[in-house]
């Protein structure tokens, strides 16, 4: 299966603590550096799509009629906002696409933005709470981290401690992001460091150290999609060779939390619908907000049996010198994690792979990649097998 839109330009900001007062001075930034990049002005534009997770980074909502604020000759272009926890930045570009093989548009901006250190570490970690079941799950201490730190307990109770694993995992993405001219933290941090308890690495919740966790960051990222007609005269085109999305139940109480069965649905889905193998893969772009998940995601898509996803860890199956490198950009750990940029970034990342555009990141050869995005603890999961088609 092969989709009929193609992504025809991108545009990345810094990720880490911005100067950028607000989510608008973001979206002008990214909005008009991806129109540069594409070829085109906002006069192209058909349709234009949004992902900010806010709930309580800012009290400016309605996010979806902010662009025409940042971006003034869009006034009269459709918009809509799309919000779906940490996978909101796919969700925005899955909706663009959408409208583009509708057949009512041609082109689409995709914006995604988050403006998070505005306010303080508590508050940070309360609205994040929002991506999980409160009903339940609200007094989990440590926020989100919490909601992490029970599954890898849960983990580490069925398949041994593997604290190890995961802090050669930190310190592969931290080594990675160092050629990543985007990335927050731009610092190789070691195995050692990441595998240590100290002061400069706590628990931030047993068994989870500071650096088994992504960053509290600003940023954004922009796309331009097309249909491939459109397309026939841009510089370049990056097609969707399958784009999968799966849903799980959201209370962790109702599933076996160390499973991503959803994740492990959509890999199933996406392969199929590309006619590939996971071997057939040049890189992945994985969704690493904490080590744990990159650690359990790799068995999601087929890299190792259950239980098994520390192996590939260990014996360094995914290191940009193994068989299938895992986050070259240096991921969520090292790029940062502005939640409604976050999906949006994941895929100019392998975009500009598969372009060759990746500077001292660029896997050699990179024909096909992998894109990894989910919501909550793997409650709603996008994976895009992208290809370069010009």
């Amino acid at each position: 299966m092969t989709t009929d839109s193609v992504i025809i330009g991108w545009a990345h900001s810094d990720f880490g603590k911005s100067d950028a007062p607000d989510i608008e001075s973001l979206i002008a930034d990214v909005g008009y550096g991806a129109l540069t990049h594409a070829g085109l002005g906002p006069e192209d534009v058909d349709f234009a799509t949004i992902g900010v997770l806010n709930s309580g980074f800012s009290k400016q909502g309605f996010e979806g009629g902010l662009i025409s604020a940042a971006m003034p000759e869009l006034r009269h272009v459709p918009a809509v906002h799309c919000e779906n926890a940490c996978a909101t930045g796919t969700a925005a570009l899955y909706t663009a696409i959408d409208f583009i093989e509708s057949g009512r548009g041609n082109v689409a901006l995709v914006l995604g933005a988050e403006k998070m250190t505005a306010v303080s570490n508590a508050e940070v970690g309360d609205i994040l709470l929002c991506g999980a079941y409160r009903r339940e799950e609200d007094q989990v201490e440590n926020g989100f981290a919490g909601i992490f730190a029970q599954i890898t307990q849960s983990y580490f109770q069925k398949y041994g401690d593997h604290s190890a694993e995961m802090a050669m995992i930190a310190a592969k993405n931290h080594a990675n992001g160092m050629n990543n001219p985007y990335a927050h933290l731009k610092k190789d941090l070691g195995f050692a460091f990441c595998n240590r308890v100290s002061d400069k690495n706590p628990f931030v919740a047993r068994p989870l150290r500071r650096t088994d966790c992504s960053l509290v960051s600003d940023g954004a990222a922009a796309l331009v999609v097309a249909s491939r007609e459109a397309a026939q005269d841009m510089k370049r085109a990056i097609g969707f060779r399958a784009r999968a999305h799966k849903n799980d139940m959201f209370p962790l109480s109702r599933r076996e939390m160390t499973a991503f069965e959803g994740a492990h649905l959509a890999w199933a889905e996406a392969r199929e619908q590309a006619g590939i193998t996971l071997e057939d893969l040049d890189l992945v772009e994985t969704h690493d907000c904490f080590t744990t998940a990159e650690m359990i995601e790799y068995e999601a898509m087929g890299l190792t049996p259950v239980g098994q996803g520390w192996k590939a860890a260990r014996e360094g199956w995914t290191r940009m010198d193994g068989r299938l490198p895992v986050n070259p950009s240096g991921g969520l750990k090292s790029k940062g994690h502005p939640i409604g940029a976050t999906g949006v970034s994941q895929h100019v990342m392998a975009a500009m792979q598969l372009t060759n555009e990746a500077g001292d990141m660029q896997v050699k050869g990179a024909n096909l990649a992998g894109v990894f995005n989910m919501g909550g603890a793997a409650v709603t999961n996008y994976v895009s097998i992208l290809e370069r088609v010009k």
